[in-house]
């Protein structure tokens, strides 16, 4: 049973969905991204998605970018990442990286997953890899042990749907609406619809992410994924803070409020 199995399984005993927060390594330092994610964890959190700071991200919102860039300033690199990880992955919540492809392909696929497995790395999450460019990364990470998520959205076909469901091993993520990242005061209705159109293609884990920044928003997507994603509410907390201990705070009482939300 690989680590985000466990996770699920254990949220599905719970009878309650698990809850994925995510943050750019390198944010708001190399030292604060670790800090953050371990308070994520400490507040609720079942999952923590390690971002890869990349010069182009084409699917993040203001609010990323802005962490990102940060990020980027900061002089984080991949083996920054792999030292998030490794040092995030021992809270003993699954930890993934999302990245978009460029990197990884740069650094070398089998050497990228190799290099994560050791760090104690549960997989990647690959929101811009295609079905039919994704070859030689689910081999990479096949033969490293980790696990693949890949993207669908509202505007995925059937056909779509089921081609991208089977190049997932850890969860599918299901992106709420169409767009970029960044808080809402409301999910997208389609989340729902999209949910119930892919589970008529895999018995994998769905998670929905995209716009969720609240419990009650946390509690909604609850009643119909097997988890809920957050990412740009957990960064606004940090890049309103006056200071790094006020930052820490937010983010555990944001992770309190979401996990009491999933359940």
């Amino acid at each position: 049973m690989t680590t985000l199995q466990a996770v699920f399984e254990k949220a599905r005993a719970e009878d309650r969905a698990a809850l994925v927060g995510y943050l750019p390594a390198g944010f708001p330092t190399k030292d604060g991204a670790v800090a953050a994610a371990t308070a994520m964890v400490e507040g609720g959190c079942d999952v923590i998605e390690i971002g890869l700071p990349y010069s182009d991200p084409l699917m993040d919102g203001p609010t990323i970018q802005d962490a990102v860039h940060r990020s980027l300033t900061n002089g984080t690199r991949i083996a920054d990442v792999l030292r998030t990880v490794e040092q995030v992955a021992r809270t003993g919540a699954a930890t993934l990286v999302m990245t978009y492809w460029n990197p990884v392909d740069r650094y070398g696929p089998e050497r990228f997953a190799r290099d994560l497995a050791s760090a104690g790395g549960a997989g990647t999450i690959t929101p811009d890899l295609t079905p039919e460019e994704a070859g030689p990364w689910l081999e990479a990470s096949r033969a490293a042990g980790i696990d693949t998520v890949f993207l669908i959205a509202p505007s995925s076909t059937e056909e779509r749907i089921a081609r991208v469901v089977e190049c997932c091993t850890g969860f599918v993520y299901a992106a709420s609406l169409m767009g970029v990242t960044g808080t809402r005061d409301t999910v997208s209705a389609a989340a729902e619809g999209l949910v119930k159109r892919a589970r008529a293609h895999t018995t994998l884990p769905i998670c929905v992410g995209l716009g969720v920044s609240s419990g009650a928003q946390a509690a909604e997507v609850a009643r119909y994924a097997d988890g809920v994603i957050v990412g740009s509410a957990f960064i606004k907390r940090l890049l309103d803070a006056p200071d790094e201990a006020s930052g820490l705070a937010a983010v555990r009482a944001l992770a309190e409020e979401l996990a009491r939300g999933v359940r």
